[in-house]
C-alpha cells in the first residue's frame, strides 16, 4: 500500500497486478509505504477501512481516495499459477508443479480450496464496504498507460518503472469447458473488470 497524504490518495496493492514495480518507483515520493508484512502490504478495502482509514480520519480529519489495479481474471489466475512454479517453490506445499492450469482453475473454483489455489479474489479485495468506503479509481493491469498517466498527473512527477516480482514465462492454456465454468461461477470478477474504462 502506498499513501500520498497531500494528494489524499492511497494505492492499494492487489496481488499479481504489478504493484511492486510501482511501490519501488514511488517509494521516494510516498508519505507512507507498507511493503511488509504481506497482510498489510496487500490490505484489501475492508482491512484499509477497519485499520488505516480511521487513523487518517480521526487524527488528520482526512478522507483518502482509493485506487487499485485489476487484472483480467484468467490472466490473474495464470500469473498466480506461474508464480507458484518459481524454482524455490519446489517442495513447498503451495507450489503448482505437476498441476495443469485446468486443474489449478478447477481447484480455485472449489468451496474449500487447496492451499496451492487459495489466492483470494480481486472483486472481494475491492468490495465496497457498508459505510461507502470503496475504490474511487479502478485501473486495468492491461492498460498501463492510463494508470501511469493518472499517477504522473496526480503526483506531478514522471515515472520510471522497472520489472519486479515477475512470474516465470510459460505457455498456459485453459480448456474451453473449464473457462466456461469459471466465467459462469465468477461472473462478478468479469463484470467488475469489464466496468473499468
Amino acid at each position: 500500500m502506498i499513501v500520498f497524504f497531500k494528494e489524499r490518495l492511497a494505492f492499494l496493492s492487489v496481488p499479481k497486478t504489478g504493484t511492486t514495480a510501482y511501490e519501488k518507483a514511488l517509494a521516494p515520493r510516498a508519505d507512507m509505504l507498507i511493503s511488509e508484512p504481506p497482510m498489510l502490504k496487500h490490505a484489501p478495502v475492508y482491512r484499509y477501512n477497519r485499520f488505516i482509514r480511521p487513523m487518517f480520519l480521526n487524527v488528520c480529519d482526512a478522507e483518502l481516495e482509493l485506487m487499485a489495479v485489476m487484472r483480467e481474471p484468467i490472466s490473474w489466475l495464470g500469473s498466480w499459477y506461474r508464480y507458484r512454479q518459481r524454482p524455490f517453490m519446489e517442495g513447498k506445499p503451495n507450489n503448482t508443479f505437476g498441476i495443469t492450469f485446468d486443474e489449478f482453475v478447477l481447484a480455485y473454483m472449489k468451496g474449500n480450496k487447496p492451499g496451492f489455489a487459495d489466492v483470494g479474489s480481486q472483486s472481494k479485495f475491492m468490495e465496497t464496504q457498508p459505510n461507502g468506503t470503496g475504490i474511487t479509481h479502478h485501473f486495468r493491469y492491461e492498460d498501463q498507460q492510463r494508470l501511469r498517466s493518472f499517477l504522473e498527473e496526480r503526483l506531478e512527477m514522471s515515472l520510471s518503472l522497472g520489472r519486479e516480482n515477475v512470474s516465470p514465462k510459460m505457455a498456459i492454456e485453459l480448456s474451453p469447458t473449464v473457462e466456461k465454468r469459471f466465467r459462469r461461477k465468477f461472473a462478478a470478477e468479469f463484470e467488475l473488470y469489464e466496468s473499468i474504462p
